[in-house]
């Protein structure tokens, strides 16, 4: 039974930091329309750079926060090469954004070379409830639900989140009273490439970050978005922790080299369990 509980607080923190990315991914979608599949680099950046700073002497805090805005700064430039001009349609940015991610494998492999990095975390254990769980999983489940929190209040009570949020539901009126769509779009770039960041500076001290790390973040993000039908952070959240959990329960029990493969089937029966009952209230609806 601890066994059991250790995985499943594991499982959580993995799937807080697959939510964090695939936060950004529904923030983006939601605004610009645009699936970001340059979502994970950003993580890769921040982590790497972490990784970088710690190295050089500059304390934690410091390293971290830079990190963090320099995978913001990632996000808004990919931004400007994705929607940066008028009349740019969805699938082109789209296309765009896989660009930018082939593109930036090559500068970090120029910058950061080709073997993993890593970065120092919080360091011991704690016990809850007989279940061992490192206290840098902790603390990527407490910073995820706090970011969260913090979202819900962007979104619903400032200005700026609103103007976001008026973009996502009728451009067009938003354009009408005055927002300017085009930089609410590069806001939100920026914002999921903060996100992304976040999940990279937590990330780093719990595994090995290398320039093609991208690959299975994004792959776990998308599907945790899709779950959530890149429009709802909350599903989205939902879904990665099912994504995490399923993870670290695959390898726990001795099915590691399967465990991507196993969580992304649980996640295709469940959209279509989705599917199916959407799919019978519109009928009933109608």
């Amino acid at each position: 039974m601890s066994a059991f509980l250790t995985y499943l607080l594991n499982g959580l923190a993995v799937g807080c930091a697959i939510a964090l990315i695939a936060s950004g991914l529904v923030t983006i979608h939601r605004v610009t329309g645009v699936v970001n599949f340059a979502q994970g680099t950003f993580a890769v950046v921040a982590g790497l750079c972490t990784s970088s700073l710690l190295g050089l002497g500059f304390p934690h805090g410091l390293s971290e926060v830079a990190a963090v805005l320099a995978a913001a700064l990632a996000g808004l430039l990919t931004g400007l090469a994705a929607i940066g001009r008028p009349g740019t349609t969805p699938l082109s940015s789209l296309i765009v954004t896989l660009g930018v991610g082939v593109l930036a494998y090559a500068v970090e492999i120029v910058l950061w070379g080709d073997q993993p990095r890593s970065a120092p975390g919080l360091a011991g254990s704690v016990v809850i409830a007989g279940a061992r769980i490192q206290t840098q999983h902790l603390l990527v489940i407490g910073v995820t639900a706090a970011t969260f929190a913090l979202l819900a209040f962007f979104f619903g009570r400032t200005y700026l989140g609103k103007a976001l949020t008026a973009c996502a539901s009728n451009p067009y009126a938003a354009r009408v009273v005055g927002i300017d769509v085009r930089r609410m779009g590069l806001l939100a770039f920026a914002l999921g490439g903060l996100l992304g960041g976040i999940a990279g500076v937590l990330v780093t001290p719990l595994r090995p970050i290398s320039f093609d790390t991208d690959v299975t973040l994004i792959v776990n993000a998308f599907a945790a978005a899709v779950f959530g039908a890149l429009t709802r952070p909350v599903i989205a959240l939902v879904g990665a922790l099912l994504l995490g959990v399923a993870e670290t329960m695959a390898a726990g029990y001795g099915y590691g080299s399967h465990q991507l493969e196993i969580a992304l089937g649980l996640m295709i029966v469940v959209m279509i369990v989705q599917a199916s009952r959407r799919t019978t209230l519109s009928q009933e609806s109608a």
